[in-house]
């Protein structure tokens, strides 16, 4: 899996790649604007990224604006559902707002910072990008 990881904080943006590097090649943004242009690019070259993750607040662009591009290169595109990427924003914002702006932009999910090991993988296991480990088909 390829993945896009676009955090403006070094050390959140080092967490994440290391909780995430077992699943699949990270590759890391430093603001949206970056983050926009480095998922066109990777369309451009068709590998494309499976999943992105966004920090909310970032220089030049944040993070639901970059969403907002990304989902609208998707829908220029007419991919289908299956062809776009599963976006995950991340904050250590808990407000209600930036919460419903950014499902109101279309994103997969939503982690709050300190971002935690379990959570994350809870989350990418719904969005099915991880298979179900043997204690979750046991609990189902």
């Amino acid at each position: 899996m390829r993945i896009l990881i676009a955090e403006d904080d070094v050390a959140s943006g080092l967490l994440l790649r290391k909780l995430l590097e077992p699943y699949g090649i990270c590759y890391v943004a430093s603001n949206g604007k970056e983050a926009v242009e480095t998922y066109r690019l990777a369309h451009q070259k068709d590998d494309p990224f499976a999943l992105v993750c966004l920090d909310v607040m970032m220089p030049e662009m944040d993070g639901v604006a970059a969403l907002r591009a990304i989902r609208n290169d998707e829908e220029d595109q007419r991919l289908p559902p299956s062809r776009c990427a599963k976006i995950v924003m991340a904050t250590a914002m808990r407000d209600r707002d930036t919460v419903t702006r950014a499902y109101r932009e279309l994103c997969d999910g939503y982690l709050v910072k300190p971002i935690e090991r379990d959570k994350l993988l809870a989350l990418l296991t719904e969005l099915n990008l991880l298979p179900l480990s043997e204690c979750q088909l046991a609990s189902r």
